[in-house]
């Protein structure tokens, strides 16, 4: 039976001829055996954009070795590259507020194991989900905003305590602080409850409901110091019409911002996402 255990390398670099050939060489010769291949050349910028995945059991080199020895290869075509172990799972550090269903939502997928992460502690502003939360078994944390910058490095402090891969921002409803985003670059999924660019900021419902739109939606974006301008992962619509109340666009957009986030976040788990600017390229 086939090992399951899988070796996803990502990779972007300056666009040139040899590029496919070279890093397909470089697994043949060890014996690696590719079982997924995504490639993508931005043309505005000229770079080149690649995913792999290879199973782990195939290669006669180690994790440690493989990344020595491509790193001469890397040097030359000037890559920005990145291996992952499918046998080392994501570790998500959730920052909520008072609404659920986001947390729920990523809870289940957790607990189900639809979503394969550890998720070692749940950070609020708030102690209203810290019974929900503690249920199953995680740790949460009540963290008190008065002082945004204290606030912030005390989340900072217990996101490398418990070892964090990645923030989720599950309706968290906080702003956060340019250094931390900066600190954190690449590192921090909001899901924000608007077809963004449209509706930025606070009640996004609401200024859809006044602009009388057809279709609301919801994004899963990389946070930015620019408020709900990072990279967009993911996004999702609905049709609304005249008939329908704020009540009925918030109830509706519920249901979108848990499946954008689910799936922006298992593109982003799963080494499928990769920043282009403020764009990205989502091998699906």
């Amino acid at each position: 039976m086939i090992s399951s255990r899988r070796y996803t390398l990502t990779l972007s670099c300056p666009d040139r001829v040899g590029i496919v050939a070279a890093v397909s060489g470089f697994f043949a010769q060890h014996r690696g055996w590719i079982i997924e291949a995504s490639y993508h050349t931005d043309h505005e910028t000229q770079r080149f954009f690649m995913r792999q995945e290879i199973l782990a059991d195939s290669l006669s080199i180690n994790l440690a070795e493989f990344r020595t020895q491509f790193q001469d290869l890397a040097d030359e075509f000037k890559m920005d590259w990145h291996i992952s172990d499918s046998a080392q799972k994501k570790r998500l550090v959730i920052l909520v507020s008072k609404q659920d269903h986001c947390l729920n939502d990523l809870l289940y997928r957790w607990r189900s194991r639809e979503m394969v992460v550890d998720i070692p502690c749940v950070i609020s502003n708030h102690e209203e989900l810290r019974s929900f939360v503690e249920w199953h078994g995680i740790p949460y944390f009540h963290v008190v905003m008065s002082d945004k910058n204290a606030a912030f490095n005390q989340i900072a402090s217990l996101f490398e305590q418990h070892r964090g891969d990645v923030f989720v921002l599950a309706r968290f409803m906080q702003i956060v602080p340019p250094d931390f985003c900066n600190r954190y670059s690449g590192r921090i999924i909001n899901i924000h409850h608007s077809f963004l660019p449209s509706f930025i900021g606070a009640k996004p419902y609401h200024q859809a409901y006044q602009r009388g739109v057809k279709l609301i939606g919801a994004t899963c974006h990389y946070v930015t110091r620019e408020l709900d301008a990072g990279p967009i992962i993911e996004q999702d619509t609905v049709r609304v019409d005249h008939g329908d109340s704020v009540e009925d666009m918030v109830r509706y957009g519920r249901d979108i911002e848990k499946t954008v986030l689910a799936r922006g976040l298992r593109y982003h788990i799963e080494d499928r996402v990769l920043i282009c600017g403020n764009k990205t390229i989502v091998f699906r």
